[in-house]
């Protein structure tokens, strides 16, 4: 079967799952998700060792460490797959939920009720997780999804559908509910962004060049962040050991993802006590530091950073380090080089806080927490389905409301328009 063929097959099977999904109840669905937790669990082993072989070839070729960590499937990784699971079942399902109404003059009751988007197209790289994430946020909402992982996870992502296939049939509903493309050939996904006809929406997970590679072909709409340049504006009222941890589990924690710290940010008044020691720490944890003449001058013995560096997402142990001579500064570096995704000030000062909040626009602003935050986890969603930073239809981490849309429901009683 050529790909055009492949794929718009596909893309007609989700189409009609996804009409059928649209009416199933909850409890079916929910009834489904827990097939799908208990299969995962009870099948961690099968599912380590052909990661396994994801791993191998990666590191064959030459993948970085973080990526590599990005593709491993460990047993927090499979723990973390099965309680989000879990929480998306005990999650309210959007669906047919009437969120307003409202009476007009002429006695038209007019309201807005939550219904699936119909087909989605997922295209990520690396996360063999997201197959879950994906697949269930998809399915308690409602849609149909479309899979499309990076070969070089092909194998586990290969097993993990097929245990999601086989749950979905013990629920009975339609297999082609999640489907899984498992061809590699760089034209399947051309063609699965041609195919408008039949797929209402397009989510990329991965690097700048996928996602923009992505925005460029798709006839499709788009929910996309190109790359998450997350900030951590220490402030001078910051408690320093606060700080300190706030930025060690920022960057070092998982240095290859997107909500991970890429620049830090440091007030000038404490710049010259703070910085030594977070250095030392950061330093003694593999971080490469990058730096602003003035940090330069306190850590002489670290790189100077670029301008191209303000920008720049690491996804590794890297990390740009700017002394800025207060707010104002630090939310204009931010507006200058940040990407919208995350950014976090670190302050005893509340009126600080509250400007921080208000000035900074990207999709997620915390005040005295890491950066690391801003996933679907730890916000209450659930699992996430990504994080937009395009503010139409979602702005920050997509849960089940986001991967909704709502349509008018008009109640009247034998009126005519005049």
């Amino acid at each position: 079967m050529d790909i055009d063929a492949y794929v718009t097959e596909a893309a007609r099977d989700a189409k009609r799952a996804a009409g059928m999904l649209a009416r199933c109840s909850t409890d079916a669905k929910n009834r489904a998700l827990s097939f799908m937790a208990k299969e995962i669990a009870a099948r961690s082993e099968f599912l380590k060792t052909e990661n396994a072989k994801d791993l191998r070839r990666a590191e064959g070729a030459g993948l970085s460490g973080a990526m590599l960590d990005r593709l491993a499937l460990k047993d927090s990784v499979i723990a973390a797959m099965v309680k989000g699971l879990r929480e998306i079942i005990a999650l309210p399902d959007p669906v047919g939920r009437v969120t307003s109404m409202w009476k007009r003059p002429n006695g038209l009751v007019v309201g807005r009720m939550r219904i699936p988007l119909g087909v989605i197209g997922i295209i990520y790289e690396a996360r063999p997780n997201v197959t879950v994430d994906a697949a269930a946020l998809c399915l308690k909402a409602g849609n149909a999804v479309i899979l499309r992982g990076g070969s070089e996870a092909i194998d586990s992502n290969v097993a993990v559908a097929g245990i999601l296939r086989n749950a979905l049939q013990r629920a009975g509903l339609p297999e082609a509910s999640i489907r899984l493309l498992e061809r590699t050939e760089r034209g399947v996904v051309h063609e699965l962004l041609q195919k408008e006809e039949y797929v209402d929406l397009i989510i990329p997970r991965g690097g700048e060049e996928l996602i923009r590679a992505v925005v460029g072909a798709s006839r499709i709409p788009v929910i996309k962040h190109y790359k998450g340049v997350c900030h951590v504006f220490v402030d001078a009222s910051a408690d320093p050991d606060m700080a300190e941890d706030i930025c060690m589990n920022a960057k070092v924690q998982r240095p290859g993802v997107c909500n991970a710290m890429e620049t830090l940010l440091v007030h000038r008044d404490i710049a010259g006590t703070f910085l030594p020691r977070v250095a030392r720490r950061l330093q003694a944890a593999g971080v490469t530091l990058r730096g602003c003449e003035r940090t330069r001058a306190i850590l002489p013995g670290i790189e100077a950073a670029t301008e191209d560096d303000w920008s720049r997402e690491y996804l590794d142990l890297t990390l740009s380090v700017r002394v800025v001579d207060d707010l104002s500064a630090a939310a204009a570096h931010i507006e200058t080089y940040g990407s919208l995704h995350t950014e976090a000030i670190v302050t005893r000062d509340y009126g600080n806080a509250q400007r921080f909040l208000n000035e900074v626009q990207s999709s997620a602003v915390l005040v005295n927490a890491s950066t690391r935050f801003n996933d679907g986890f730890e916000l209450g969603l659930g699992a996430e389905i990504g994080i937009s930073t395009t503010k139409l239809h979602a702005y920050g981490p997509m849960g089940l409301e986001e991967l909704t849309t709502q349509k008018f429901i008009v109640y009247g009683n034998g009126q005519v328009r005049s």
